[in-house]
């Protein structure tokens, strides 16, 4: 293709090419040579002028496809206009030429046809230039037009448009011809014609006077007959056409001379508007040619007529312009509500038309009035509208105040209002809708007394009036939710008082329920009581209905309908009222089959009318219960709602006898009865009414084949059974259009009404699904098909397969046994069911059921395949896959295949063939499985020759439509197809006509879903992909070039796509310019330019995708295209100034579709988030000209309110009145919503400056910054801008705007506060602007303020406060006083706030209140300590101190005034919350009334309240309890402040009841637990939406508690407290990656073991500690012993045992063992501690040193024991068990031979004998005396040998030597008896003592010194033993005698030399005893 891009073309390789080739290549090369002769010289285009010329023209003779002929012609057009025009006369002269061909053959057509492009495009280029030629050139094609067919026709229409476009009024001379050709053309067959030839005319009308003057009349009729059987396409033409001229004739200023200005008289508006009533009332007619039977009014005006009309009522006043509405509103009101009076009966004579006519005329109003008015302008017209309501109310009033009931009501006059008043109020209604909270002024204006006007007429005698005011109520309360409650209760209050008037009970129960299905578009909702009353009311009015008969009927209905609305409410309200509603529903049906039959054999025909309404409700409202609370929907409840089902399906099936008996009056009853019923029976679970689901089949059968249906409605009961996708095919009036509200009934067909309100007055509280338009609830004759239709499907899947079969094939023998229309209608109906049956069981996975099913199945659904509706053809296709789908069979869904094959390869009809090839790509669209390659080929050959079949463009769509599907789901396996398939897409594009613009759509569908299926592949550079892609743009290019606007759609969504894949093939200038054409063309008039919504949402869709990747080079394309374009395009003067963004911003505030504003959004959020840092002053001038663009009030209040210093007023003013002059402003009166999008805009640009330099946020450096270079943009210098925008939207009439406006002023403040002014140190930049915030939040805090403005306005006063922009107190306070009022407002609890919304509300504004105060306490609390650090680390001048001082303390003083107020508050709050967070399991445990602000049956709502203030409030309760130290003030503190006690819970001391009085410890302990539970709760399981504010806020909370020693005592005294703490923390530090919240984390940590360490210290100080420890310093003391007490050599003790033995004396002798709280615990582990001593003696027990087994050193354990019994208490060792071990072990050890042991023993148990305590030491005497006597006696026989064995017995005289001391009197002489002996047989004579040896001798001398002593101390014993042994009396004489001179040298030395050598080895340097 790269060979085509040439200046001339290449005939080299053209001839080289096939045919199909051929067209592509000339295609190609025509596209590029349009763009290159534009970028070309002129004087390289005049060098091969000649060349080119004769090569376009040789193409005119190759027989140019339509997209090839336009660009022929338009490259022609081009090149004359940059080349010489010298040659111009014979091309123009050739073309004619070829025009008069005499050649009729179809081949040559092209050629015809391409010639008569050629001219138009010539002329229209070079127009005047040409002027001389033209005459001749008309002519010659009008003289052709006669024997054109519609091709030609249609060409030769646009062609002349073309001319006359291009000479303007020189073409005068032949307006009058082409006139005449165009009116033949505008009522031709053929649809394209008649659009062609509208435009023809519209271009017409400029120059030609006449059109809009004199044969105004003769256009308009010739518009109303181009109406009649028009299609959509047309009469958006020709509307387009009508409205212009009609306008033109109002406005236009007659050109020429005096005498035709005389001659032409100027219409009025009347006259104009008359005329086109005229057509709305009288069709084609004509209003001065009315038949007789038009006068009579017997003959309807067709519905395409008055669409048309409606259209162009809509073209005609968009024309003329806002201005000019605003200023003729009120005369074109009066006019169009005239449209529906009963003084033209005829467009009212049935219901039916009046129906439909109230839509044009709401259609024309909404149009009007919300399309072109700006928000004053529509409170205006809205005050018109009150003022019609009233006029006609007045014509009411006149009429019922005389004459009787029965003649009043029917009264012509009372009729004749009405269909006026339901489209007054509806329009009102969707008026105050559309203005939402800014349409307030408007219902204070007493003057206007809109609500008085719309109560007043909703007693009016007709119903529909009565749903119109009731509906129009429900839009007033959804726009202004504080009127909500009032007029809910003025309607519930007139309905008490008014019970006994019909009108008004129904009235007035309609207007309940539509205020009730108002409440959930309202968040703040109303009080949870109403639902009490209106359930009271609503009983009252079900018992009473029987005590009148006149009323009976009336208050039925009311009583229904206001419990089925109840339900709407939900569970949190219905729970309450369950029970009554159960025991209703229970009452309503007879109990048992007997009773109905009792039923059926009495009363009358009104009786069972009644009858029937009251159970058609109590099903709905059932219905409305099972809908909207499905949570209260328990088994038992379940339970209770079956028994009357029963029954319900009974009544049903004998309703046909019912009426048979009753008469036809019943008919509608039971019709709605039905409809109520099964529309119940489709939401419950068929297992519920699983007993009567055969008799309900057969009934459901009997509906769907009744004889006395005689509307065929498919255009409402098959597009659900439809794909989606498949719809396309259809009439474009089953897509999206702007004018679906009217089209629609045209879809449905004449005999069929719209759907309206009074039809079902119980679709009032429902949902409308299309927003903000009135519920349009279909007839009940067709609503109970529909319903019958999805039931069947239900039901039918399961009964059993017998009686399915059965079912199936009664159906098919019903559509047999019928004939004609009423086959037609059966056929629907049938197949629609089993449609709706094989869905049900595709969607529930089920199974057709055996094999026999299969064929009535297959029957019913190839004879739909085969009906000539296109739509039930499109249904069946569907059924025929999921056929396929349940019986799920490879060989079934061949054979289906097979079935499709055979039927299009043998039909020749239309019918069958478009049937059948649908159904082979629904089959492959469900079933993608069956594509093998063979079945894959089968199906592409057969629809592409389908495809190709130009006697039938229906057949090419349909096949075209069906290979989109298959391509679609083969996937991978179509590749091998994809080359054919898009060489035979692309030659149908350049060859199917411009008129078969459904072709074209599926071709565009088809080139889609290659390009997806090419996918990625598509950026290759291979040979082949390559050409794929150049034949894919080639595809394109051609679609975007077709006149028909969906086609433009599929070609903008496959660009879309190449740009998706392949980026860098796409040229994204001319996309843009291509969008931007469109979308530009659609920002002047959305209603006039691209009527197209499909159209306008593939642009926006498609530029949403562009700007996620450019959005910088799409706007720079976008501004670009601006400048280039012709001064002509109006609207390039909007985007030069605003660009892109700002024609989004336009294009947002006209557009209504939702979708369509989404994406607006989303792209400009894309191009925001792309380019607002780099064209800040852009983005910011564009938000703020759309928010200061705003109503006149608003600027009022700006002006008033802004800056308070003189200097800047004057600059305030200026600013704000600028835009008085509306020309030079951007935006005209942008409506709130735009405006808040804008508010969005600016937080959003702040958002991105945050990521972006740092200069954004520092004046100083952006100022240097600027100084460099003056391109340099930052947000700083943009402040006062903010700050204005900000305070605009705040103070706003809007409320969603104000909303708005303060989130704006507070992200303002916390990202501006703290940038300091460089120009004052010291002060912050945004100090100069307190007086703008404090004007800005002071409306929020009014009393009619609602809940969450003043909850937002809260938290932007709590964050200006903290924010400390603000150092001087007497300035804080104008904000602070803010707060203050609020507080003092909610001190009385949830009792005394308003009663406006529900509890929930007054909860979320007490908490605001609370959480607002919290911050400022925090923050003040946090400033006076960093205030008083710094004073403790920095020397400050006086004069520094004193002012940082004054305000650091200043806040805190502030808040400390009402501390003892919020102190209770907070507790209160959190109190609450604590309750709230508890498992559902302890719900029976909360309280019954609720709590301090929230009410228990308003608590699910009031959750998320106090899930968003919790946090603060915690952290500022535990702040306020750590400054108080947890001490508890006086109860009646602060209590003055209170007007009643918040709580009722000790907890916060306001208790007034007669509860236990607590301590305050007790006190303070729950107080400590509410902090530290609710901060457990929260930390331990982190929700994934927990914000960073509450984690953070919760830690601090901690870190607060913590500071004060009273909570950490109890943290620290509670060992399982800390360490689940420490767990919740540690969870913490690992689930959140933010470094401050572990930081915060860590610190909590830090003090819960600070509270440990003190805790212990604590505990160190006091005896209870020890006991803890003591068991593991025992078990280490002792085991150190036990491993280390080893016999060393010489008795050696080691160091180990050594410090082992001093350690455990010391343990023992520790004051608490004896100290009074521990001395039980201590004493008992002591006893441990020495049986394990006791125990180490086990012969097993040894020790390994150095490789060698050691014995164990029984010394050392023997001290241990004798430390245990001197230094312990003697409880510890004085127990039986223990002492008696302790003796064994000193007998024991005695026994042992070593000496060294010995010596041991002795000296340890002269220590134990001389313990004071005698039931210490006693038992040891007792026990080893005799062992120790025995001992000594035995060495008197075996004398000591060594100074070992003296110093063993030395050591044990001095046993019993301190035995005789402490022995009691009695017993002592006994003791030295026994002494004595031993001592004495130690004594040695004068011989012995010469030859003894030196141990014997100082034993001789021990034992006589020792008896020395005894002598003198117990003389009496001694004497007494003396005298009674003279042998031992001898002896010691001699010795004494023999040593007399020598014993005291003797003495002495035996002192000196005692333990000499080794023996001090065993001296021990510590002594342990």
């Amino acid at each position: 293709m790269e060979l085509a891009h040439s200046l001339l073309l290449n005939e080299e390789v053209y001839n080289q090419l096939g045919e199909v080739q051929k067209a592509e290549f000339i295609f190609d090369w025509l596209s590029y040579l349009e763009k290159l002769l534009l970028a070309t010289s002129r004087s390289d285009v005049k060098e091969k002028q000649k060349t080119l010329v004769e090569q376009l023209l040789s193409l005119l003779n190759s027989s140019p496809g339509p997209p090839t002929r336009k660009l022929l012609a338009k490259n022609l057009g081009v090149l004359y206009s940059i080349g010489d025009t010298f040659s111009v006369y014979e091309t123009i002269d050739k073309c004619n030429d070829l025009i008069r061909s005499k050649d009729d053959s179809p081949s040559y057509l092209p050629t015809k046809l391409a010639a008569v492009v050629c001219l138009g495009s010539l002329y229209r280029k070079l127009g005047r230039v040409l002027v001389n030629t033209f005459t001749d050139t008309v002519g010659n094609i009008l003289k052709a037009m006669k024997s054109a067919e519609s091709q030609g026709r249609y060409e030769i229409m646009l062609s002349l448009q073309n001319i006359l476009n291009g000479l303007g009024a020189a073409a005068t001379p032949c307006h009058r011809d082409v006139y005449k050709a165009a009116k033949s053309c505008l009522t031709d067959r053929s649809m394209a014609v008649r659009c062609a030839a509208a435009k023809c005319l519209l271009e017409l009308q400029k120059e030609a006077i006449f059109m809009w003057s004199t044969d105004l009349d003769s256009v308009a009729t010739l518009c109303f007959k181009s109406f009649e059987g028009s299609n959509y396409d047309v009469r958006i033409s020709v509307s387009k056409l009508l409205g212009t001229v009609l306008a033109k004739a109002i406005i236009s200023k007659h050109p020429g001379s005096a005498v035709s200005r005389q001659s032409i008289r100027r219409l009025s508006l009347e006259e104009v508007l008359e005329l086109l009533g005229t057509g709305f009332l009288r069709g084609s007619s004509g209003f001065l040619r009315a038949s007789g039977d038009m006068l009579k009014g017997t003959s309807s005006v067709s519905r395409d007529v008055r669409v048309g009309v409606t259209q162009a009522y809509v073209v005609f006043v968009s024309t003329l312009g806002g201005t000019w509405l605003e200023k003729n509103f009120a005369a074109f009101l009066s006019h169009v509500l005239s449209l529906v009076s009963q003084s033209h009966p005829k467009a009212t004579q049935t219901q039916t038309d009046a129906v439909c006519g109230r839509r044009c005329v709401s259609f024309i109003l909404r149009a009007a009035i919300g399309g072109l008015l700006g928000e004053k302008a529509q409170i205006a017209a809205a005050k018109d509208i009150c003022q019609a309501i009233w006029k006609l109310k007045k014509v009411v009033d006149a009429v019922m105040n005389e004459g009787n009931v029965e003649t009043r009501v029917g009264s012509t006059d009372v009729m004749a209002s009405q269909h006026m008043l339901v489209c007054a109020l509806q329009e009102l209604g969707n008026l105050i809708y559309s203005l939402g909270t800014t349409a307030a002024p408007l219902l204070q204006d007493s003057s206007a007394g809109l609500l008085d006007s719309v109560i007043s007429v909703i007693q009016h005698p007709s119903i529909a009036v009565r749903l119109a005011a009731a509906w129009c109520l429900h839009c007033i309360a959804v726009a202004l939710p504080s009127y909500l409650t009032p007029l809910l209760d003025r309607c519930l209050e007139r309905l008490t008082v008014l019970k006994s008037s019909p009108e008004a009970v129904t009235g007035f129960s309609f207007a309940v329920a539509a205020l009730l299905g108002a409440v959930k578009h309202c968040p703040l909702g109303i009080p949870h009581g109403k639902g009490k009353v209106i359930m009271t009311l609503a009983e009252d009015l079900l018992c009473s209905a029987v005590q009148n008969s006149r009323l009976s009927a009336q208050r039925t209905q009311s009583g229904w309908l206001l419990i089925a609305a109840l339900m709407t409410l939900g569970p949190a309200v219905v729970s309450h009222h369950l029970s009554r509603l159960l025991l209703l529903w229970k009452c309503v049906f007879p109990v048992s089959p007997k009773d109905l039959e009792t039923e059926k054999s009495r009363g009358d025909s009104f009786t069972w009318q009644v009858t029937l309404e009251g159970r058609a409700g109590a099903l709905c409202a059932i219905k409305s219960f099972v809908f909207h609370c499905g949570d209260l929907l328990t088994e038992e409840v379940i339970q209770r709602l079956l028994p009357p089902l029963p029954c319900a399906v009974d009544l049903l099936i004998q309703l046909s006898s019912v009426l048979r008996t009753y008469g036809s009056t019943l008919k509608t009853p039971s019709v709605v009865y039905k409809q109520r019923l099964y529309e119940l029976l489709i939401l419950l679970p068929p297992e519920s009414y699983e007993g009567n689901l055969c008799a309900l089949l057969k009934e459901l059968a009997a509906d769907l084949t009744a004889s006395d249906i005689q509307v065929a409605a498919s255009a409402f009961l098959l597009p659900p059974l439809c794909h989606q996708d498949d719809l396309v095919i259809l009439s474009p009036l089953l897509q999206e259009t702007d004018h679906r509200f009217i089209e629609e009934q045209l879809l449905l067909g004449n005999g069929i009404a719209c759907g309206s309100l009074e039809y079902d007055p119980y679709s009032i509280y429902e949902k409308d699904v299309e927003g903000d338009s009135v519920p349009k609830p279909l007839p009940p004759v067709l609503s109970v098909i529909s319903s019958a239709v999805k039931l069947f499907g239900v039901v039918c899947a399961h009964v059993g397969e017998a009686q399915r079969l059965f079912i199936l094939e009664q159906l098919l023998d019903s559509i047999k046994h019928t004939k004609g229309a009423r086959q037609q209608i059966v056929q629907l109906h049938v197949v629609s069911s089993l449609s709706s049956f094989l869905k049900y069981l595709a969607g529930s996975k089920g199974n057709l059921g055996p094999e026999e099913m299969r064929r009535p199945a297959l029957a019913l659904v190839m004879g739909a395949l085969e009906s000539p509706n296109p739509l039930l053809r499109c249904a069946a296709a569907e059924a025929w896959a999921r056929l396929a789908q349940v019986v799920d069979d490879g060989a079934f869904t061949a054979a289906l295949a097979q079935v499709s094959f055979d039927k299009l390869k043998s039909a020749r009809d239309v019918v069958t063939r478009t049937g059948y090839s649908l159904a082979l790509g629904s089959l492959h669209r469900y079933l993608g499985g069956i594509s093998s390659s063979q079945h894959l080929n089968s199906c592409v050959g057969i629809l592409f020759t389908l495809s190709q079949d130009s006697t039938s463009p229906d057949v090419q769509t349909w096949a075209l439509h069906s290979l989109s599907l298959i391509i679609d789901s083969a996937g991978p396996l179509y590749n091998m197809h994809v080359g054919p398939t898009l060489s035979l897409i692309i030659m149908l594009l350049l060859n199917v006509p411009p008129t078969h613009a459904e072709v074209h759509q599926s071709l565009g569908r088809c080139l889609n879903a290659l390009i997806t299926t090419l996918g990625p592949e598509l950026q290759g550079n291979s040979t082949s992909i390559s050409t794929l892609r150049t034949s894919c743009l080639l595809g394109c290019a051609v679609m975007q070039d077709n006149p028909d606007c969906l086609v433009q759609a599929q070609a903008i969504s496959c660009l879309q796509q190449l740009h998706m894949f392949a980026p860098r093939h796409v040229n994204l200038s001319s996309l843009v310019s291509c969008l931007c054409e469109i979308l530009l063309d659609n920002s002047v008039l959305v209603n006039l330019c691209s009527p197209y919504l499909l159209l306008r949402r593939a642009v926006l869709a498609c530029l949403r995708q562009l700007v996620q990747r450019e959005a910088a080079e799409v706007s720079e394309h976008a501004v670009t295209l601006a400048k280039d374009s012709r001064e002509e395009l109006t609207p390039d003067a909007n985007i030069r100034e605003v660009g892109l963004e700002g024609a989004l911003l336009t294009l947002l505030d006209k557009e209504t579709d939702q979708k369509l504003c989404h994406d607006i959004k989303e792209t400009l959020n894309h191009m925001l988030t792309s380019m607002a840092v780099d064209k800040l002053s852009f983005w910011l001038k564009l938000c703020k000209d759309v928010l200061a663009a705003s109503a006149d009030f608003t600027a009022v209040t700006c002006v008033d309110t802004m800056q308070e210093e003189e200097g800047d007023k004057g600059d305030d003013a200026s600013v704000l009145t600028t835009r008085n002059d509306d020309k030079s402003y951007p935006f005209t009166n942008p409506h709130w919503a735009t405006r808040v999008f804008a508010a969005e805009c600016v937080c959003r640009i702040i958002s991105q400056c945050e990521n972006a330099h740092s200069a954004h946020f520092d004046i100083a450096l952006a100022q240097e910054m600027r100084k460099r270079d003056s391109r340099n943009d930052f947000l700083v210098l943009h402040l006062a801008d903010l700050i204005r925008m900000a305070f605009m939207a705040a103070t706003d009439h809007s409320d969603q705007l104000r909303l708005s406006g303060l989130e704006t002023l507070l992200v303002v403040i916390r990202r501006f506060a703290s940038i300091p002014e460089p120009e004052f140190p010291g002060h912050v930049i945004l100090e100069q602007y307190q007086a703008n915030v404090g004007a800005a939040l002071r409306p929020a805090f009014t009393s009619e303020t609602p809940p969450d403005i003043t909850a937002k306005a809260c938290q932007v006063c709590s964050a200006w406060i903290a924010s400390g922009v603000v150092s001087d107190l007497n300035d804080l306070r104008r904000v602070h006083q803010l707060l203050v009022s609020s507080l003092t407002k909610i001190q009385a609890g949830k009792e005394a706030l308003s009663h406006l919304y529900n509890e929930s509300a007054s909860t979320m504004e007490i908490l605001a209140v609370l959480k607002a105060w919290a911050e400022v306490y925090i923050i003040a609390v946090g400033r006076h300590k960093s205030h008083r650090q710094a004073l403790k680390t920095t020397t400050y001048s006086e004069d520094c101190v004193s002012n940082e001082s004054y305000s650091s303390d200043g806040l805190l003083d502030l808040v400390h005034t009402d501390l003892g107020t919020l102190s209770r508050l907070w507790l209160a709050a959190l109190q609450d919350f604590a309750l709230l967070t508890l498992p559902s399991e302890f719900a029976s445990q909360l309280p019954v009334e609720g709590g301090a602000f929230y009410t228990a049956e308003t608590s699910e709502n009031a959750k998320l309240h106090y899930y968003n203030s919790w946090a603060l409030i915690l952290h500022a309760t535990a702040l306020w309890l750590t400054s108080t130290g947890f001490v508890v003030a006086d109860p009646d503190e602060g209590a003055s402040h209170l007007s009643r006690p918040v709580t009722p819970t000790s907890m916060c001391q306001g208790s007034s009841s007669g509860a236990t009085i607590k301590s305050p410890e007790d006190v303070c302990t729950d107080r400590f637990h509410l902090i530290l539970g609710i901060s457990v709760e929260f930390l331990c399981s982190l929700r994934s939406d927990a914000t960073m504010e509450s984690i953070t806020a919760c830690l601090h909370a901690l870190q607060a508690l913590l500071d004060v020693p009273w909570p950490r005592s109890k943290i620290g005294s509670d060992q399982d407290l800390g360490i689940e703490l420490l767990n919740v923390l540690h969870r913490v530090i690992l689930t959140r990656e933010s470094p401050s919240i572990q930081l915060a984390s860590l610190e909590v940590v830090r003090q819960i073991i600070c509270a440990a360490q003190e805790h212990v210290k604590e505990k160190r100080r006091s005896a209870e500690g020890s006991i803890s420890i003591l068991p593991t310093i025992l078990y280490l003391t002792i085991g150190v012993l036990r491993e280390t007490a080893v016999k060393l050599p010489g008795g050696q003790l080691s160091s180990t045992v050594a410090a082992s033995l001093q350690a455990l004396k010391g343990i023992l002798s520790s004051p608490m063992a004896r100290a009074e709280k521990s001395h039980t615990a201590w004493t008992d582990l002591l006893r441990s501690a020495l049986t394990t001593i006791l125990d180490c003696w086990d012969p097993d027990h040894f020790s390994l040193v150095d490789g060698t087994h050691q014995e164990l050193d029984e010394i050392s354990l023997l001290t241990a024991v004798t430390v245990f019994i001197l230094s312990t208490s003697p409880e510890v060792t004085t127990i039986p068990c223990l002492q008696k071990r302790c003796i064994e072990k000193f007998k024991a050890t005695l026994e042992i031979k070593d000496p060294v042991v010995q010596i041991k023993t002795y000296q340890l148990l002269l220590s134990v004998f001389q313990y004071p305590n005698p039931a210490v030491s006693y038992p040891y005497i007792y026990s080893l005396v005799s062992s120790i006597v025995e001992k000594l006696q035995e060495i008197d026989q075996r004398k000591p040998e060594d100074t070992t064995e003296l110093q063993i017995f030395q050591e044990g005289i001095k046993v019993l030597e301190a035995l005789v001391a402490i022995a009691e009197e009695q017993h002592r002489s006994q003791l030295v008896a026994c002494l004595l002996p031993i001592l004495i047989s130690f004594l040695l004579d004068d011989n012995a003592l010469g030859s003894a040896t030196a141990v014997m001798k100082n034993l001789h001398d021990f034992a006589l010194q020792n008896l020395m002593q005894i002598g003198p101390q117990y003389s009496s014993v001694f004497k007494n033993v003396m005298a009674s042994s003279p042998a031992l009396k001898a002896r010691l004489e001699a010795a004494i005698k023999g040593n007399q001179e020598n014993v005291k040298v003797k003495i002495l030395t035996s002192k000196h030399t005692k333990n000499p050598g080794k023996n001090a080895s065993i001296q021990l340097k510590t002594n342990f005893l």
